[in-house]
């Protein structure tokens, strides 16, 4: 596998060696979140791109979409051989595509949504197999591999990789616009949604999030299978409502829609912020619609404790509380923004914030900019660039200058371009009581856990 470090690749070299495969793969040296799960599934990793890793006798070769024969030796050296190539994603769809497919899609939670869902149908005796972009604790791994036909899996849009796939069942959870550097403009993102709940089957269903207003509009005239809708306090399928937030975990009620109707009564999830509820609310009606029991749903929905680098305490520093999370599009740093205020209502916030792509930064430069007025400080790294683009037409102190013209309440606003930087500013200037939030899809991670070390 070239590029077996990625969080897809990881996922499913895991699934693969869990099923009997030899697995071996590629990256690059530098640490990621990936290592560890990789190494726990005895999976062995070149640190470094060579023609030379190329196995002539190898059944497959598999290979990450960031990489190409023009930029990757390995990529160029199995085609030359005439080796059995596949993309990441159609390896994936091969997979996914044999079994009672769950796919689980949209712009923000699909990670948190997949393991959730994949953990209660777990304890609950259906025995699925789970693959999640991130590290489960609970999973000890990106996933599960399970004994019935059912795989629940997180499906990314990007190059419109959902093209591959043929599910049984989708949780579509938001359509919030992305990845510029691959869809122009709006529309042409929320197509590639819309082609895709057209191929649930009639037997299947679409669990959607109707508090998103794109959703609502295009769930039931493009999908030909059960349509169940959820919300928080609007009448759906599934309404959650009653919401309240004490000592650390989210209390809420559900009641069902439709005609049958009725009360599900109270639920409890250790999970912060709003979109949590939302997420949780996916989770009981998929649950339901695969026929779990409602006992089992209540009881697991609270057991989960979430993925990493999804508020993420990594630990303490000077009395400082350390956090990671993945957020990485203004819509999530909201929220996420919105989780940890509820968590702290008193403490200092102080955000490190690693832009993610240059594209993304300069497309929804102004949404950003409006995201981070829950927090006390906020600090802006340099770019994080990916393996697509190096350059290109924004720069941090943009972001920052947009910051400062919000008017908002956020104390102290700093441009600090490197992690080592702002990990010496940190270590001089946070006291104890502090929250730090470092946000981003990079390696943003690295700072907290050097502090929390």
């Amino acid at each position: 596998m070239i590029g077996i470090k990625g969080v897809g690749m990881t996922m499913l070299a895991q699934y693969l060696a869990a099923n009997g495969k030899e697995v071996s793969g590629s990256d690059i040296a530098e640490k990621f979140m990936t290592d560890k799960a990789l190494k726990e599934a005895g999976i062995k990793v070149i640190e470094k791109f060579d023609a030379g890793n190329i196995t002539p006798g190898a059944d497959l070769i598999i290979y990450s979409s960031a990489y190409n024969k023009e930029n990757n030796a390995e990529v160029a050296e199995a085609l030359a051989g005439k080796q059995k190539m596949m993309a990441y994603a159609q390896a994936l769809a091969e997979v996914f595509n044999q079994k009672y497919g769950i796919a689980v899609v949209g712009s923000h939670g699909k990670t948190t949504t997949a393991a959730w869902l994949g953990y209660v149908l777990d304890k609950a005796g259906i025995s699925p197999s789970v693959m999640s972009g991130s590290y489960a604790p609970q999973f000890n791994g990106f996933g599960l591999v399970g004994k019935s036909d059912y795989l629940v899996a997180e499906l990314d849009e990007y190059q419109n990789k959902l093209k591959h796939f043929q599910p049984k069942a989708v949780l579509l959870n938001n359509i919030d616009y992305d990845h510029p550097d691959f869809f122009p403009t709006p529309e042409d993102y929320q197509d590639v949604f819309i082609e895709f709940i057209k191929k649930i089957p009639k037997k299947g269903f679409l669990i959607a999030n109707f508090d998103d207003p794109i959703i609502k509009k295009i769930a039931n005239v493009n999908c030909k299978g059960k349509v169940v809708s959820y919300a928080i306090n609007e009448a759906t399928d599934y309404v959650a409502y009653d919401i309240k937030f004490n000592n650390g975990k989210q209390y809420f009620k559900v009641r069902m829609g439709g005609n049958e109707g009725g009360e599900l009564g109270d639920f409890c999830v250790q999970l912060a912020g709003r979109h949590n509820i939302s997420n949780a609310l996916a989770v009981i009606a998929a649950c339901i619609e695969l026929g779990v029991e409602l006992v089992d749903i209540r009881k697991y929905l609270e057991e989960f404790t979430g993925t990493a680098r999804r508020m993420q305490v990594l630990g303490e520093f000077n009395g400082a509380a350390i956090i990671d999370d993945y957020a990485h599009h203004p819509t999530e740093i909201k929220a996420t923004l919105a989780g940890a205020r509820e968590l702290y209502p008193k403490n200092k916030l102080i955000v490190v914030f690693h832009p993610h792509t240059f594209s993304r930064t300069k497309a929804l430069l102004d949404d950003f900019a409006q995201s981070f007025g829950d927090a006390d400080e906020v600090i802006v790294l340099d770019i994080y660039g990916s393996a697509r683009e190096q350059h290109g037409g924004v720069h941090s102190r943009d972001l920052i200058q947009k910051i400062k013209n919000q008017k908002s309440k956020i104390k102290n606003i700093l441009y600090i371009p490197t992690l080592d930087e702002c990990e010496k500013y940190l270590r001089k200037n946070i006291e104890r009581g502090d929250v730090v939030l470092l946000m981003g899809a990079g390696d943003v991670f690295k700072i907290g856990e050097r502090l929390a070390k």
